[in-house]
């Protein structure tokens, strides 16, 4: 948690025998997944992890199971999240984790958090697999957090049990993963009746919970498990994920970490310390896609869509979290245009099969993972690339882009073109709704229905340029020299001013709840988190359960 630079990274990937806070149980197509945390399972030593209470390991294994059932298990139409603690559902966010950790460590556990419940969401609205949560117990911070990312929340009513946001009066920071955008959002509590709940130490119960929206039913204790079934099968009704065929295993993921350069089957990343980037490869695929769905399943996660969506996620989380120095992404591409194209148009034209959907939704939550990341992202485009569809969605993600207009001396390959193709206008959306083009021109929202015209067509650097697509084209004669000042004028750059700048100007246009809780919420918990009346010697953060009063600085700014 602190920079601490002899620590191992730490690694996202995992799977279900390794879990040691999560059970997985199904029963036909209602899955339960149970936390049972254990005290001892730390990711750090130097706390434990009472109550249900979660760090980083925690999540991580939430987030793979989540996958989990998305992939393995088609047969999954609802999931009941519960709790193995007697009258405890969680606790939220460990104290004593959150007052030890650097800065930086807070955000970025609070963003992959805030990822995870995301994709909650997502495989409820999107994948037929809805996820509803049986509270058993006291529910509070990030705990009624993971709740609200449920689609629907049945309490016990058992006179102690309640749902709270404490994180103002205890802590003195904000509920870091959604909470205050998801009460008002997406429950529509009313504003002074969610004033009031989220500065009340302990919570809100019974008959108000379910009056107020912070809850939609309260049983007693005993009916509890037999109303969530209730529901679940409800749920399960109205799904469309397919019964009767078998899903894909996520095989253990395949990576090497090498001094400084990381490989997977489709991906490459080389770090440059001196210069603080890290060069990203996306490897096209080497054959044609299989001809059907029923090929797609043959493959499984070899799948060339699905490969790259696991290696990238994990790549993009181990660079946010291991290499905190790196400021400068830059992405290429690698392989044929033809091919990639290919793979998009079976993409799009077997949307309606759930294993494609699925791997079209994980590219999506790959590439909003890409945006909200605090880097800076140029994209690169020379002799070589294959930036098409999917693909160049990772130069329209970038914060500029550069593309050698012809060749360079000796290298016997055609000039870089990209492609545009179905995949760029409409499936992977940013957290504001819009697609990354029709985001990129907002003054000219003509400009994308007159871009579908040109889908297939080779786009030379002339014509990338023409048509918006691409920042900088310069010749051979000043390819290397403008590429090289621009990488080494970011990194003249202070990291917060940029982190501030970028995540200012990548999503213009509509706000919805996602963008809200990664721009106003994250914005406002990076503040609130080095401020003295949270992390200071007397804050609210260091003197929890010590039974000393916070100092607060009452100053408003």
């Amino acid at each position: 948690m602190d920079s601490d630079v002899t620590r191992p990274p730490v690694d996202f990937r995992t799977e279900p025998s390794r879990y040691r806070h999560w059970r997985l149980a199904f029963d036909g197509p209602v899955a339960t997944l149970t936390m049972d945390v254990q005290e001892e399972g730390g990711l750090r030593p130097g706390y434990e992890l009472k109550l249900n209470s979660y760090d980083l390991g925690v999540d991580i294994e939430l987030y793979d199971a989540l996958q989990r059932l998305r992939f393995e298990h088609p047969e999954v139409c609802a999931v009941i999240v519960t709790s193995g603690k007697d009258r405890v559902f969680c606790a939220g966010a460990n104290i004593r984790m959150l007052s030890q950790a650097a800065h930086g460590w807070k955000v970025n556990f609070c963003k992959f958090t805030n990822e995870t419940r995301n994709a909650i969401e997502e495989a409820t609205t999107e994948s037929g697999q809805t996820w509803l949560c049986a509270v058993n117990g006291a529910c509070a911070g990030g705990g009624y957090e993971l709740a609200l990312a449920t689609d629907w929340i049945v309490m016990a009513d058992d006179g102690t049990t309640a749902v709270s946001l404490p994180e103002v009066p205890l802590l003195a920071v904000l509920p870091g993963t959604g909470g205050l955008t998801r009460l008002v959002d997406k429950r529509r509590v009313r504003r002074d009746r969610a004033d009031f709940f989220c500065t009340v130490e302990e919570g809100v119960k019974g008959k108000r919970a379910v009056e107020w929206g912070l809850v939609d039913e309260v049983v007693p204790r005993s009916r509890l498990e037999e109303t969530a079934r209730l529901r679940a099968g409800e749920f399960v009704a109205r799904s469309d994920r397919p019964a009767g065929v078998r899903g894909v295993a996520l095989t253990p993921l395949e990576r090497r970490l090498e001094g400084d350069r990381v490989t997977y089957g489709t991906v490459t990343c080389a770090i440059d310390r001196a210069r603080g980037l890290a060069e990203i490869t996306a490897l096209g695929p080497a054959s044609p896609p299989p001809a059907d769905a029923a090929g797609v399943l043959a493959l499984g996660a070899g799948f060339w869509p699905l490969a790259l969506a696991r290696a990238l996620d994990d790549l993009i989380l181990h660079l946010r979290t291991n290499e905190e120095t790196i400021g400068l992404w830059v992405f290429k591409t690698a392989g044929r245009a033809d091919l990639v194209e290919a793979y998009d148009r079976l993409l799009d034209e077997r949307a309606g099969d759930w294993l494609v959907r699925e791997i079209r939704l994980y590219l999506r939550r790959t590439l909003k993972r890409i945006d909200v990341s605090s880097r800076s992202i140029f994209a690169v485009i020379e002799p070589g690339s294959c930036f098409a569809g999917t693909l160049l969605e990772l130069a329209l993600a970038a914060d500029r882009s550069y593309m050698l207009d012809g060749t360079l001396p000796g290298d016997g390959r055609p000039e870089a073109t990209i492609r545009l193709t179905p995949m760029n206008f409409g499936p992977y959306p940013m957290v504001n709704g819009l697609s990354r083009l029709a985001s990129r021109f907002l003054a000219e929202p003509g400009r994308v229905d007159d871009l579908k015209g040109r889908i297939g067509e080779d786009l030379d650097a002339g014509a990338a340029a023409e048509a918006g697509l691409v920042t900088f084209t310069p010749d051979d004669i000043d390819w290397e020299d403008e590429v090289r000042i621009a990488v080494e004028e970011r990194a003249a750059f202070s990291p917060d001013a940029l982190t501030g700048m970028e995540a200012s100007l990548r999503f213009g246009g509509p706000e919805t709840l996602e963008s809200k809780i990664f721009a106003r919420l994250s914005a406002w918990q990076n503040w609130i988190f080095q401020r003295p009346n949270a992390v200071g010697a007397k804050g609210a953060l260091q003197v929890y359960g010590t039974g000393e009063r916070s100092d607060f600085d009452r100053r408003r700014v």
